[in-house]
């Protein structure tokens, strides 16, 4: 099966997961995992060179550079990828700084749903609690907003590092509130092609919709742990060139 010839350890080695792979730390693992996630867009050599250049600037401890973080120390940080500049980090430390001075985990605000079931909610209780964070207009763009349809690739992708129990030693499995039933995949150029050429997909946008779609096939075939394919679409795509 394609999903076990790319769930491996050996997938590690050319993926961003790599970056907080390197870490013990719970907390460590969730701040490092959600800022190179959130810069997982481009070309992968790229991101995992500047996944690199974070935590060198983080002093290899996310947790405890969170926490000491003063927007002062702004003026000695030098980092940029893409439209993802030092003022965009600036925020993301912030926030993250609120939310574990009164929590223990990211796992929280992912949690505290609104009125919208699923991971949907979670995402948007994600993206409301990061907003409450003093912040430039500017900044919102990288937190993806599902209620304007964005498949909210980025985010999917951390919450598939984080829950999905994984056997091969790929996702982490470090939270233990939310179902890896519930998972949605990281819907990319990617996994949509392939999704469509296998016909589990119609739909020609890559968005929220198409990931509805998507994912109801795909848990026809696992309800339990139905992002598991998310290695096989990737892989075919990215590196068979199915």
């Amino acid at each position: 099966m394609k999903v076990e010839e790319f769930n491996s350890v050996d997938f590690i080695q050319t993926d961003p997961i790599q970056i907080p792979h390197r870490f013990q730390k719970n907390q460590d693992i969730e701040i490092i995992g959600l800022l190179v996630a959130l810069i997982a867009w481009g070309n992968r050599t790229m991101i995992i060179r500047n996944g690199d250049k974070l935590t060198k600037l983080m002093g290899n401890s996310p947790h405890e550079f969170v926490m000491n973080y003063h927007p002062k120390d702004l003026k000695k940080i030098d980092f940029v990828h893409r439209t993802f500049n030092k003022y965009d980090l600036d925020f993301m430390l912030r926030a993250l700084q609120d939310i574990y001075s009164t929590n223990e985990s990211l796992q929280s605000v992912f949690t505290l749903q609104p009125d919208i079931p699923g991971i949907k909610g979670r995402i948007v209780s994600f993206r409301e609690t990061f907003l409450s964070t003093i912040h430039e207009k500017r900044s919102e763009k990288h937190l993806s907003n599902p209620l304007k349809k964005s498949a909210a690739k980025r985010i999917n992708m951390y919450l598939r590092w984080m829950v999905r129990k994984d056997k091969q030693g790929v996702d982490f499995g470090i939270w233990n509130a939310i179902s890896p039933s519930e998972l949605y995949l990281p819907l990319d150029v990617h996994t949509g092609n392939i999704a469509r050429k296998l016909v589990l997909l119609k739909r020609k946008q890559n968005d929220w919709v198409a990931l509805e779609e998507l994912m109801q096939q795909l848990r026809q075939m696992d309800p339990e742990d139905p992002v598991k394919y998310d290695f096989a679409l990737f892989g075919l795509g990215a590196f068979d060139k199915f």
